[in-house]
């Protein structure tokens, strides 16, 4: 069983009288009336993180991963909550410092205050991160419209690259570039400007966190469309595009791995001039990278067209 059949087999049906749930199909609740936007998410070691040996750097990922669920609804995070289970191994004097240095500068940088939390011991080491909002309107999933541009910003591909080399699957001598894509995996540029404006110009978004097509899957979730991506347009770092032809290595095994903590949203055609505008402004990377339709799930790569489903992988699913 899978994430996925989990959620719509046995939890779906404890929400039909929350509307504010969201039916369990978008990243967050949202309460309008008191414009309350809440997000949970949890992480494992071995499965969001590789080790615990820079306590600093993972929590740093942490709180960047779970407040991206927030901006990508077009909403500015106001408060978390942090909650972990372990062990002496793993909190101790030292890595306590750490992880309390790191939090001060986060919460720093994006102007959000630890406001709550929970510690019980365990074997196993797991966070959990609650994050609040306000707002008055949010973007959703499942609003895409036929004829919408798809988007992404920022950067895709460089957070798998840095996880590879911490799992030692990929040698990179240059010392530079290791550190650049290692310091991409612990350290996910949100774009935090481009998301006070979204609610002008998208019609759906997420972030995207489990790959690009499996999270483009989601966002349009049970809306009976297709789409057609184009891979050749998908936005890549210099680095991984110099270390992709170095090897010669295939692009879309480079794309669709996640952890990117882009945005990933939809939009009109009529709002294109706006957002090549707003781009320019905010110094921010969004690259048009496809397009919803009423018929196939495509990509094209090279020239050519291919079927989604024909992919071998399309992004991380927890599986039970």
């Amino acid at each position: 069983m899978n994430e996925t059949i989990l959620i719509n087999r046995y939890l779906k049906k404890l929400t039909k009288n929350n509307p504010n749930a969201l039916n369990l199909d978008d990243d967050i609740f949202f309460d309008k009336s008191k414009r309350l936007a809440i997000s949970v998410d949890t992480y494992n070691e071995g499965t969001h993180f590789v080790d615990f040996k820079r306590p600093d750097l993972v929590i740093r990922k942490i709180i960047r991963s779970s407040i991206s669920d927030i901006y990508s609804k077009g909403v500015e995070p106001k408060y978390f909550f942090l909650s972990g289970s372990g062990n002496k191994k793993k909190f101790n004097s030292r890595t306590m410092k750490l992880i309390s240095s790191s939090i001060a500068k986060e919460q720093k940088k994006f102007n959000i205050k630890l406001s709550g939390g929970d510690t019980t011991y365990s074997k196993l080491l797991t966070f959990t991160v609650i994050t609040i909002g306000f707002a008055d309107k949010i973007i959703y999933r499942n609003k895409c419209k036929v004829g919408d541009d798809i988007y992404v910003t920022g950067n895709i591909g460089d957070s798998f690259v840095g996880l590879q080399i911490l799992k030692k699957k990929i040698k990179v001598k240059n010392m530079h570039k290791k550190t650049y894509f290692v310091d991409k995996y612990y350290s996910p540029n949100l774009p935090t400007k481009i998301s006070k404006r979204l609610t002008k110009f998208a019609n759906s978004s997420m972030d995207v966190s489990d790959g690009l097509i499996i999270d483009l899957n989601r966002l349009m979730n049970k809306q009976n469309l297709g789409y057609t991506v184009n891979f050749n347009k998908i936005p890549l770092s210099k680095n991984l595009n110099n270390f992709i032809k170095s090897k010669k290595l295939l692009l879309k095994d480079y794309l669709l791995n996640g952890d990117d903590y882009q945005i990933l949203f939809t939009a009109s055609k009529s709002k294109r001039l706006y957002i090549e505008k707003l781009s320019t402004q905010m110094n921010q990377k969004i690259s048009r990278i496809g397009q919803i339709n009423k018929k196939l799930k495509l990509y094209s790569l090279d020239d050519k067209e291919y079927r989604i489903k024909n992919l071998k992988y399309q992004g991380y699913l927890h599986k039970f």
